[in-house]
């Protein structure tokens, strides 16, 4: 069963245009077990670590913009200093949970956009990102 998770991940990489090397396995690997989620560098750098897989916060990082580079992750910004990686690349928005530093998928279906601005010249709109912040009701 592992090894054909391994070989899942090698497959999954070489189709996105990247080596599989020993260190992409092993954070991919990580990455994608637990199906769709959005986590930190930080935190795959601890998984990485609490699965006996000693690796630097620099490679983590640099793997993980390869890996959405190669569009098999995409990058959510929701706070200025916090930066978090979705495993889903399909079309969809976040709920914040503030204070908890939290991500919650939305579907697309759920959220209408319109009046988008006319992009410049010579540009057009890839995406549009939608995070919609929550907090615990106050009384």
């Amino acid at each position: 069963m592992m090894a054909q998770a391994g070989r899942d991940v090698e497959d999954k990489l070489r189709r996105s245009g990247l080596r599989p090397t020993r260190q992409r396995i092993a954070l991919a690997s990580l990455l994608f077990a637990k199906g769709d989620r959005h986590l930190t560098v930080e935190e795959l750098h601890e998984e990485a670590l609490e699965a006996d897989f000693p690796v630097s916060l620099a490679t983590v990082y640099n793997t993980l913009h390869q890996f959405t580079e190669a569009g098999m992750i995409r990058v959510l910004a929701v706070e200025g200093s916090r930066t978090y990686f979705d495993t889903n690349v399909s079309d969809h928005h976040h709920f914040f949970v503030e204070g908890k530093n939290e991500v919650l998928d939305i579907p697309v279906n759920n959220i209408s956009i319109g009046n988008l601005p006319e992009p410049p010249e010579g540009m057009e709109i890839a995406h549009v990102d939608v995070v919609i912040r929550l907090r615990e009701k106050r009384n």
